[in-house]
C-alpha cells in the first residue's frame, strides 16, 4: 500500500528550498497535512481499517477450500469405507478375506468444499456494522492527525519567524553596543571618560555577544524543526513570508466551544462507541441457531490426485448452543457494561474538549492583550532611548545610562516579539482545538 502525497505540495517545497523562494504559512500547512510521517502513518492505519471492513463483508460470501488428503490405514471400518469410496469393493474379496484384519489400504482424496452461512443470529451482519464504524473512525482519525501535523508545522513556522526576528534584533543591539564601546574608548583616550565606564560597556558587549550566539543557535534549530514538521530534510532552508499581525478574537468563547463539537477526533470516538455498543448484539447471537449450507465434491483413488472415483455431498447444517455454563450471558452483560463505560469516556472526552477550547480561548485573549501592552512599552522605551542619547551628546548623562536605555528598549522589543509570537501560536491552536479550518481562521 502506497500513500500518495500531492506532487504539487512537494514540488513547491523543493523549489522553494532550491531557489530560496518565499515560503508561506499556507504552503507549510498543506505540506504537513499531506506529507508528514505521522500523516502517512495515519493514512496507512485508515487503509488497514478499510481492508478489515472488506474482510468482514467477505464472511457473507461462500468460502471455497481445496484439500488433498492421503491416508494409509488398516482400521477395519476405514478400510471398508475407503474401498467403497475408491469403487474397488468386491463381494468376493470380502468373502475370501478376514474383514476384522484387513490389509493396510492407501487412499488419496481430492476434496473441493464450499460453505455458505445462511443464518448466524445476526453475528456476521453486526460484525460488518462494527467494522464499518471502525473504518469511519479510522478515516476521521487520519484527518485529525493531519490537523495536528498542520498545527505543529504552523507553530514551527511561527517559531522560525520569532527566532529569526530575535536574531536580527540582537544583531542590531550588538551593533549599537559596539558603537557605544567605540565612542567610550575614544573618550577615554581623550580623558573625557573614566575607564570604568568603558569596561562596563565592554561587559555589556560581551553579554550581547552571548545572546547573539544563543539566538543564532535557536534560529538554526527552529529552521530544522520546520523542515522536520514539513516532511523535508532538516538541512533545507526557506525564506518565510512574514505573518500578519494577530487580531482580536471577534467571537464569544461559546461560539468556539460549539464549533468544537464537530472535531474529527470526537466524531471518531463516537464511531468507536457505536462499534463497542454493537458488541452486546454480537454476543447475543450465541443464543440463536447457526445455519449453513455445505457442498462437497471428492475424487478418491489409491494415490494422491487420483480420479478413479467421484462423489458429491450437499448438507444443510444447523447448530445451537444449549448450555455453556452461563458464559454466553456473562459475555453479553460484560459487553453492555463496557458500552456503558465507553459512553462515559466519550462524554468525559467531549467535556474535556470544551475545557481545552476554553483554555485556548483565554490563552489567545491573554496573549493578544500582552501584545498590545508590549507595543505600548516599545513606544515608551524608544522615546526614553532617544532622550537619553540626546542628553548623552550634551554630556549630561553617562555611557552607562545610554546602555541601560538601549537594554531597556531591547527587552521591550523582545517582550513584544514573544507576545506577538504567542498570540499567533495561540490563535492557531485555538483554531485547531475548536475543530475549525486552520486556513480560514488565519485569513
Amino acid at each position: 500500500m502506497k500513500v500518495k502525497v500531492p506532487a504539487a505540495v512537494l514540488a513547491l517545497l523543493v523549489a522553494s528550498g532550491a531557489n530560496s523562494e518565499t515560503l508561506t504559512l499556507g504552503d507549510v500547512i498543506r505540506a504537513a497535512r499531506h506529507g508528514s510521517r505521522e500523516v502517512v502513518a495515519g493514512q496507512a492505519r485508515n487503509e488497514a481499517a478499510q481492508e478489515r471492513l472488506r474482510q468482514a463483508r467477505g464472511f457473507c460470501l461462500p468460502s471455497v477450500v481445496l484439500q488433498e488428503l492421503w491416508v494409509r490405514t488398516d482400521s477395519p471400518a476405514e478400510v471398508f469405507a475407503f474401498t467403497l469410496n475408491q469403487q474397488r469393493f468386491s463381494l468376493s474379496d470380502l468373502m475370501t478375506s478376514d474383514p476384522n484384519r484387513p490389509t493396510a489400504l492407501a487412499t488419496g482424496v481430492t476434496r473441493l468444499e464450499a460453505s455458505l452461512p445462511l443464518f448466524t443470529g445476526g453475528e456476521v451482519s453486526t460484525r460488518i456494522e462494527q467494522a464499518g464504524s471502525a473504518a469511519r473512525a479510522a478515516k476521521l482519525l487520519a484527518g485529525w492527525v493531519g490537523e495536528q501535523a498542520a498545527l505543529a508545522a504552523a507553530e514551527a513556522y511561527v517559531m522560525v519567524e520569532q527566532a529569526e526576528e530575535f536574531e536580527a534584533l540582537v544583531t542590531k543591539a550588538r551593533e549599537t553596543v559596539a558603537a557605544h564601546v567605540g565612542v567610550a574608548a575614544a573618550w577615554v583616550d581623550q580623558g573625557m571618560l573614566v575607564r570604568s565606564e568603558l569596561l562596563r560597556a565592554e561587559v555589556e558587549l560581551a553579554r550581547v555577544d552571548d545572546l547573539l550566539a544563543q539566538a543564532q543557535g535557536n534560529a538554526r534549530v527552529a529552521r530544522a524543526n520546520l523542515a522536520f514538521r514539513s516532511g523535508q530534510p532538516q538541512e533545507r532552508r526557506w525564506d518565510l513570508d512574514p505573518l500578519p499581525r494577530p487580531v482580536a478574537l471577534g467571537e464569544d468563547v461559546q461560539v468556539w466551544i460549539a464549533s468544537a463539537d464537530g472535531r474529527m477526533d470526537l466524531a471518531a470516538a463516537r464511531e468507536g462507541l457505536r462499534a463497542g455498543a454493537l458488541e452486546a448484539k454480537v454476543r447475543n447471537a450465541a443464543f440463536f441457531p447457526k445455519v449453513a449450507l455445505i457442498g462437497r465434491g471428492d475424487m478418491v483413488d489409491d494415490s494422491v490426485f487420483g480420479t478413479r472415483a467421484r462423489s458429491t455431498t450437499i448438507m444443510a447444517v444447523a447448530t445451537i448452543n444449549l448450555f455453556a455454563g452461563g458464559s454466553d450471558r456473562a459475555a453479553v452483560a460484560a459487553a453492555r457494561w463496557e458500552a456503558r463505560a465507553g459512553a462515559e469516556d466519550v462524554a468525559r472526552f467531549a467535556d474535556g474538549i470544551r475545557l481545552e477550547v476554553r483554555q485556548a480561548f483565554e490563552a489567545a485573549q491573554t496573549a493578544r492583550r500582552r501584545q498590545v501592552t508590549a507595543e505600548q512599552a516599545i513606544a515608551a522605551a524608544r522615546e526614553v532611548e532617544r532622550i537619553t542619547k540626546e542628553r548623552f551628546g550634551r554630556g549630561i548623562v553617562k555611557t552607562l545610562d545610554v546602555l541601560d536605555a538601549s537594554t531597556a528598549l531591547r527587552e521591550a522589543e523582545t517582550r513584544e516579539l514573544v507576545a506577538r509570537a504567542e498570540a499567533q501560536a495561540a490563535l492557531i491552536r485555538l483554531a485547531v482545538v475548536s475543530g475549525r479550518n486552520l486556513e480560514e481562521v488565519l485569513q
